[in-house]
This record gives structure tokens, sequence and C-alpha cells, in this order.
């Protein structure tokens, strides 16, 4: 059963992987060349450059992940490269959200030229989404580091 269900979350996190990458090739590529509206096209440039950013540290987690999944189909779960990899997991979903709050001044520049109110409020969407997996990510690194500790007393115990 454990087996079956870490092989779905790993295909779950490839699959994650398959439109950010599309997205990342070809998407913003065709985004930079065809603006919806030339004119405005230099506040377009820095909230591209800040999402190509943003791909490495995605990546890095989503890899994070899958080696988590993989400690566990090892029955490793409970060791210090597990809590490493959900550190490294917390790190990239706060630099996640550092580079997309630094992108809310150009897409406050793009509301207030197109009249768009709601482009903030999408444009927060993945700060505040990035900021929930690190917190998710540190609240399960501090309870699997209790768990080690808690391990760790039980075998000098025994």
């Amino acid at each position: 059963m454990r087996q079956s269900s870490t092989i779905f979350l790993k295909i779950a996190v490839f699959i994650m992987g398959i439109p950010v990458l599309a997205l990342g090739i070809y998407g913003l590529f065709w985004l930079a060349n065809h603006p919806a509206n030339p004119d405005y096209a230099y506040i377009l440039y820095p909230p591209l450059i800040i999402m190509y950013v943003s791909i490495i540290p995605f990546f890095m987690a989503l890899y994070q992940a899958f080696r988590l999944l993989s400690y566990i189909d090892k029955n490793k779960a409970f060791a210090t490269i597990s809590i490493r990899a959900l550190k490294k997991i917390k790190y990239c979903g706060i630099a996640i959200s550092i580079l997309y709050a630094a992108m809310m001044p150009f897409v406050f520049l793009a509301a207030e030229i197109d009249d768009a109110p709601g482009l903030i409020i999408i444009g927060m969407i993945p700060i505040f989404a990035s900021i929930v997996i690190a917190v998710f990510a540190a609240v399960l690194q501090r309870l699997l580091q209790q768990a080690i500790n808690i391990k760790l007393e039980n075998d000098l115990v025994v």
C-alpha cells in the first residue's frame, strides 16, 4: 500500500513539473516576443525575468520532494537526510515568495495602466502559495526532528 501511494505521489510531482517546464520553454519566450501591447513591453520584461528565475527554486523543491518520497520508499523517512530535504523545500518556498513579492511593483504598474485591479490579487497567489508550502515544510521538518529525537531516546533506553 505504501509503495503504491509513493508511486502516485512521484507521478504527481513529475506531472507538476511538466507544465512549468513547458511554460518556461515556450510560453514565457512567446510572451516576451509577442506582448499584448507593445507600448507597455518595458513593464513586461522584469516580471518575465523573475518568472524565469523562479523556475530554478521550483524545480529544486520538486527534486527534493521526489528525493523525500524515495527516502520513504527505502524506509529512511526518519533520518536527517529527510530533514535536510524539508529544509531545502522550505528555503525554495521562501525564495519563490521573495521573487514574486519583488515582482509586485511591476504587476501594480501593469494594473494601473490597464485599469485592472484584479491583477494585483492574481499576482499575490504565487506569493501566498509558496509561503504556505514553506510553512508546511517547516512544520513537517520540526515534527520529523522531534520524532527522530524521540526515536533516539528510545533507542538509548533499550
